[in-house]
């Protein structure tokens, strides 16, 4: 069972999921699955993360904020945001 797909799909409704048994209330009640609001979800999900795949991309590249205070304090702060336009650059926002 895609466990979070089901609970983005039935937010507020359902709170457990045991994948041999199914997926209950806070009640404790079976909720009935329907597989095409589950894998609408599980789309959802993955669109959103792929939309932010370029964040994820820039923060690996980006040096520590160590680093960058050093660079702001030795080259100026137009060096530093010239290496980082590059990055930004590099992985633009869709």
């Amino acid at each position: 069972m895609d466990h979070e797909a089901i609970y983005s799909a039935y937010a507020g409704t359902v709170v457990s999921i045991d994948d041999s048994t199914g997926a209950f209330d806070k009640d404790g009640n079976q909720v009935s699955l329907d597989s095409a609001k589950v894998t609408a979800a599980r789309t959802a999900i993955d669109d959103a993360y792929a939309a932010t795949e370029y964040q994820r991309k820039r923060k690996e590249e980006y040096p520590s904020w160590e680093d960058q205070l050093d660079k702001i304090y030795h080259s100026g702060i137009d060096a530093w945001k010239a290496d980082i336009k590059v990055i930004k650059d590099k992985y633009p926002k869709p």
